[in-house]
């Protein structure tokens, strides 16, 4: 499960880096849970060559994470913030409370 988020997470990141037939096909596999087989039938494409695209396309993920590491900062940042909203959780003010948790909640949106 782990692998899989964190592969959904790199094609979120740097899915337009790959081409079209790649992208579509991690997209069919990881977001919308096809089997290997199931998109090679509405590919007309064998489960093998399905297998292979979604193989070379997991390592130019990963290659483009362990070059840029976009996903990495994202993770931090959102750990960062959550840090924020715990903090902020204690403030006693609730004007300030709710104006931090707002910003919080404003900038995971960017991410």
């Amino acid at each position: 499960m782990a692998k899989e988020l964190e592969f959904v997470m790199l094609l979120d990141c740097y899915g337009e880096l790959l081409t079209d037939k790649q992208q579509n096909i991690m997209e069919l596999y990881y977001c919308e849970d096809l089997s290997l087989g199931e998109i090679g039938v509405n590919l007309g494409i064998t489960r093998q060559a399905v297998r292979s695209i979604i193989k070379r396309a997991e390592i130019l993920l990963s290659d483009y994470e362990q070059k840029l590491g976009f996903v990495q900062r994202i993770k931090k940042m959102r750990q960062c913030f959550d840090d924020i909203s715990r903090t902020a959780g204690k403030i006693t003010d609730e004007n300030i409370k709710n104006t931090i948790e707002s910003k919080v909640e404003n900038a995971l949106d960017l991410l």
